[in-house]
């Protein structure tokens, strides 16, 4: 996928600052956190404030609620799926790329091993133009 703005980089797209969830943290608590930031997705980090995984709103309802499990008794570390991120001057290409090539819709922008940003659907369609961004949502969300 190319962009609209060769010169565009993630830090351009990204939406700077996203609170990190501690590992040891509660699902419900993520869930109020979520809420709170009106956010559907929180980086989790270690004790050294390392990002250590991604946790979405949907990854709490069915893989804790629908599970049974009570999400006040889950942490958030058991939960966190693995980590695709991107530098900050990684070029707008090479973040959707790496987004439609993993279909996933938030990604975050780590430098320095600390998260910096997160770019989301809303961050792409501020940035892209309309049919860049269709092409986007067909790829992530097309059937495999």
């Amino acid at each position: 996928m190319t962009t609209g703005h060769s010169h565009e980089t993630a830090r351009d797209l990204m939406h700077p600052g996203a609170e990190c969830l501690p590992a040891h943290e509660t699902l419900d608590r993520a869930a109020q956190l979520m809420r709170d930031g009106n956010v559907g997705a929180l980086p989790v980090c270690d004790s050294d404030g390392r990002v250590t995984g991604i946790i979405t709103d949907r990854d709490i309802v069915v893989k804790c609620v629908a599970e049974g499990h009570d999400p006040a008794n889950v942490r958030a570390s058991e939960l966190a799926a693995g980590l695709v991120s991107v530098s900050p001057d990684a070029t707008a290409e090479e973040a959707l790329t790496l987004m439609e090539e993993h279909r996933i819709k938030r990604l975050p922008v780590m430098e320095n091993d600390r998260i910096v940003g997160m770019i989301s659907e809303a961050d792409l369609a501020r940035h892209l133009p309309d049919d860049q961004l269709a092409e986007f949502v067909h790829r992530v969300y097309a059937s495999p």
